[in-house]
């Protein structure tokens, strides 16, 4: 796919169907509770209503997408371990033992491990999506090509499609490569033009001393690279995870399919496919406030309110996977709960 007919596709993105959201409306208005009882839970149902085209959404088929990527900035001492470790949780994600796994079985949700581009041989069990092994540090050039933000974003759409021919209701994010709070920190730095230092936390659990080497590592990338429009910035400075999420939440706007953002990395994720397409806010859905300093600014400027907050940083789509249950007890209430009408109770009406 080429930069020009990734515009083209893009422009196909529809506005969401505001006849569903005020029919999902009406129906919560004339459920026995009050009025807007439910909070944001309601707000999601009519989104989700709105985006499908369906009052009545259904979400019990679901996958979580963990895209899984090397970073060449981790050269700089920006984590503290090395790459070697996000083949290993791959590995493990393939083997249904981490920790999004044992959730995701809680949760009733599949998980798909995606190899987006690490270090060394393909990793057996994991979707084939390598866009090479890794991307190059940023503090020297350009993380990835412009062309291979570009196939790391249609592979994103790729997987979305694939998921819905499967019969996925709902897709779930989730990433994994060491090094990529730091390129997250980067993009979402340049996009919403904040400090670097305000966009930076600690990651998995850095000293001072590996916070400010990352904090340097990041304004080096940004002062070498000097980059403009939204698909240059992924480019520059994020990840080839970075670039197939952004895929995913474009996805879910073309195919209209809720996409449930997890923390910061995915949410800089949905903010890159926000600005390449704005129409694709329709299919982002907050889960959690992750507790990455910079997280609650990155949702404030996607207008997105989260459902949980637990303080969550663990990263592979737990808290996206953590907020489904969520879904399902709004859906419970929405298709099952009696009218007013049928429990003889006067409905209750607006007062402000």
């Amino acid at each position: 796919m080429t930069e020009n007919e990734l515009k083209n596709l893009l422009a196909a993105v529809t506005p969401p169907d505001e006849a569903a959201r005020a029919a999902a409306h009406a129906h919560w208005a004339a459920l026995a509770k009050p009025l807007g009882g439910l909070g944001r839970l309601e707000a999601m149902v009519e989104d989700a209503a709105a985006l499908t085209g369906d009052p009545v959404p259904d979400v019990s088929r679901r996958a979580v997408l963990v895209l899984c990527a090397d970073n060449g900035v981790v050269a700089q001492g920006v984590s503290q371990t090395d790459a070697s470790v996000t083949r290993a949780v791959l590995e493990n994600l393939t083997a249904h033992r981490t920790s999004v796994c044992r959730m995701a079985a809680a949760a009733h949700c599949d998980v798909v491990p995606v190899d987006m581009g690490i270090a060394g041989a393909p990793v057996p069990g994991a979707a084939d999506c390598r866009i090479a092994a890794g991307t190059a540090d940023f503090t020297t050039g350009p993380a990835m090509t412009r062309a291979q933000a570009v196939q790391a974003i249609a592979a994103g759409i790729a997987l979305v499609r694939a998921q819905k021919q499967n019969g996925a209701q709902l897709l779930a994010t989730g990433e994994m490569g060491i090094g990529n709070t730091t390129t997250s920190s980067a993009v979402a730095s340049v996009l919403l033009g904040r400090p670097v230092t305000e966009m930076t936390g600690r990651g998995a659990g850095l000293s001072d001393a590996g916070l400010q080497r990352k904090i340097d590592a990041i304004e080096r990338g940004i002062a070498r690279n000097h980059p403009a429009d939204p698909l240059g910035v992924l480019a520059a400075l994020g990840g080839f995870d970075i670039a197939g999420l952004c895929g995913v939440f474009l996805g879910g706007a073309l195919e209209r399919l809720p996409i449930v953002m997890d923390g910061f990395i995915s949410g800089v994720a949905a903010l890159c496919a926000v600005r390449l397409c704005p129409a694709a806010e329709k299919a982002v859905f907050a889960s959690h406030a992750s507790s990455e300093p910079a997280a609650h600014i990155v949702l404030d400027a996607l207008c997105k309110k989260p459902l949980i907050t637990a303080e969550l940083h663990l990263g592979e789509g737990t808290g996206a996977v953590a907020s489904l249950p969520l879904w399902d007890m709004a859906l419970a209430v929405y298709n099952g709960c009696y009218s007013f009408a049928e429990g003889g109770i006067t409905p209750y009406t607006p007062q402000c």
